[in-house]
């Protein structure tokens, strides 16, 4: 029986994808297999040793402290793509949003007052301060070309815009889902000096982290939008607030609210719902659910953010998974440990992200007690379980 803490509400989808027989489920829990989270921040949280994965219904993963669980042999998974569909559609609502000054026009009408009469004169004196211009022909700049910024670029393409983007690591399978008429920007620069609308679609990395400031937004073109719904901190609120005094951002239209930011004239400031939808809660909830069920049940690994993609079919028999570091000479020390206890290799994988390596080896028999302590003691293994056996480690 695996034991599932949950720190946030995640969606009845995702949790009824983990079969009852097999799992208890609870907001709080003692010794815990795994923890799903959505928000909540487990920085400061005591993450018990029993924990042998973290699973994240979203896309970011900047409230869970991924390196230190990277040196425990903690994988740590993440629902990319999930929410894509919402965060899209609130980008192109965010360019409607500053292309026809609808918030503006929509506070305006909200603070008339008089009779009908006055309030239809008001109206028709008034409505000229509000006019905006069309989508088509505009320039969008997509910054990230993931899951969400391919949906955004395709999406603007059916508008009628022309769209740009930049990306130094799209995959190959994103390239073939983006429309084959989206420009490739040469870089950041490149990107914001030719575009009339401007979306983020990055993590916040320290090569994220403040990527727009002044000098930047001073080469963007005059009168051009920023839409920031991927992660604050991208944008350098002080220098984008100072761009819109001046005149020379139109608008901003973003996610994440300050102080600064909820009452400049020109900025459109949500509370952080790009991925707000019951369909993304669910669509996020129902991924990362499967993804944790992989890695305890089988050992495979899709979509963590701090491990490896790791598939290997089940055979017959039982699997032990081991997590180490990625040094040489690590597969063979183990091998030779099962080879002393006459275990018989049927099949194996062994698979690295960076500093972390995965092996999964299914062997003819249970592994001996002794034989999974011995494997634990060799340096640089970080974690060993032995799947299928009487007593699973």
């Amino acid at each position: 029986m695996f034991k599932i803490l949950t720190l946030n509400a995640i969606s009845v989808a995702g949790l009824n994808r983990l079969p009852r027989d097999r799992y208890e489920v609870a907001s709080e829990i003692q010794r815990p297999d795994a923890i799903l989270v959505r928000s909540a921040n487990l920085h400061d949280l005591e993450i018990p040793d029993s924990v042998k994965a973290i699973g994240r219904a979203g896309a970011g993963v900047n409230n869970i402290p991924v390196d230190r669980l990277s040196q425990r042999g903690v994988p740590v998974f993440n629902a990319p793509g999930a929410n894509a569909n919402a965060v899209k559609e609130l980008v192109i609502a965010g360019m409607l949003l500053a292309a026809r000054n609808i918030v503006q026009a929509w506070d305006f009408t909200r603070n008339l007052s008089g009779d009908d009469h006055a309030i239809h004169g008001a109206v028709e004196s008034g409505k000229k301060q509000f006019v905006g211009f069309e989508l088509p022909g505009r320039t969008l700049g997509v910054i990230g070309l993931g899951a969400i910024g391919v949906r955004v670029a395709n999406a603007a393409r059916a508008l009628g815009m022309q769209v740009m983007g930049y990306d130094p690591t799209i995959t190959v399978q994103r390239a073939w889902q983006l429309a084959s008429d989206v420009q490739q920007a040469l870089s950041v620069d490149d990107l914001l000096t030719r575009s009339d609308f401007v979306s983020f679609h990055v993590p916040l990395t320290e090569e994220t982290r403040g990527m727009i400031h002044a000098d930047r937004l001073r080469h963007m073109k005059k009168g051009a939008v920023l839409l920031n719904f991927a992660r604050k901190g991208i944008i350098d609120d002080e220098a984008a607030i100072a761009a819109l005094d001046s005149g020379h951002l139109y608008a901003y239209i973003c996610d994440f609210p300050s102080n600064r930011l909820k009452d400049h004239p020109r900025v459109v400031a949500l509370p952080h719902i790009g991925a707000s939808t019951k369909e993304a809660e669910e669509n996020c909830a129902v991924m990362v659910v499967e993804e944790v069920r992989g890695w305890l049940e089988e050992g495979n690994i899709r979509n963590s953010v701090n491990f490896p993609e790791v598939h290997l079919p089940r055979n017959e028999g039982y699997r032990i998974v081991v997590v180490n570091r990625n040094v040489p000479n690590m597969v063979g020390q183990i091998s030779t440990k099962l080879a002393e206890a006459e275990l018989n290799i049927l099949d194996m994988l062994n698979r690295s992200k960076g500093e972390i390596a995965v092996t999964l080896i299914d062997v003819n028999r249970a592994v001996p007690e002794e034989t999974v302590q011995q494997v634990r003691n060799i340096q640089g293994v970080l974690s060993v379980r032995c799947l299928g056996c009487p007593q699973e480690h």
